[in-house]
């Protein structure tokens, strides 16, 4: 091979390489990870504020045993549901954990149901800032769910459309992402009996 045709190949070989996505699909994969670890951290943001709400409703509402320990109770199977970066491209571990979490959001309107029958505690300042932080997290994992699936539909789209594609099935063998997905029973609303 004459010098200029060894140049020329490498060319072509760098500009194909270049083209062909191969770190933009790492990149991506690892953009899913981190907004994966956004969700993760604003999950347990929240998991973190239950005990002291619970521990100031129980002050005002003791008698509201049962309510407080499904909240107890919720919280700790929400936070024993972990999922690691390959699991995202599972759809019964995604749909695991958007189960836990659902039964946790379902407790705590419970709670929050409950604590209107209580004046004392809703006048509660201690009550109201966590009332406001819980409010406010609910709003993080909201937004945090959102840039998890929006990194999750970019990195999806990029394994399907060629030439990434074809690298991917050739050297990287990246799996598709699941969705962050609401719990099936999250359209419902919670059934609550004051009686």
């Amino acid at each position: 091979m004459k010098p200029f045709s060894r140049i020329g190949f490498l060319l072509l070989v760098s500009l194909v390489f270049t083209g062909c996505g191969y770190n933009s699909l790492q990149m991506k994969e690892e953009q899913v990870f981190k907004a994966w670890a956004d969700v993760e951290a604003t999950l347990q943001r929240r998991a973190d504020l239950i005990p002291n709400l619970v521990a100031t409703v129980q002050g005002y509402a003791a008698h509201e045993k049962e309510t407080l320990e499904a909240v107890i109770n919720a919280r700790a199977k929400a936070t024993s549901v972990q999922l690691s970066p390959e699991d995202l491209s599972s759809q019964a571990a995604m749909q695991q954990l958007a189960t836990a979490q659902g039964g946790l959001t379902s407790a705590l309107s419970k709670l929050m149901l409950v604590v209107e029958r209580y004046p004392d505690l809703k006048a509660n300042q201690n009550f109201l800032d966590l009332q406001n932080q819980l409010e406010g997290t609910e709003n993080r994992i909201n937004v945090a769910r959102q840039r998890y699936n929006g990194a999750v539909e970019d990195f999806n789209g990029s394994i399907r459309r060629f030439p990434q594609s074809l690298t991917n099935s050739l050297l990287l063998k990246l799996d598709r992402k699941e969705y962050y997905k609401a719990d099936e029973g999250a359209q419902a609303a919670p059934q609550v009996n004051f009686g």
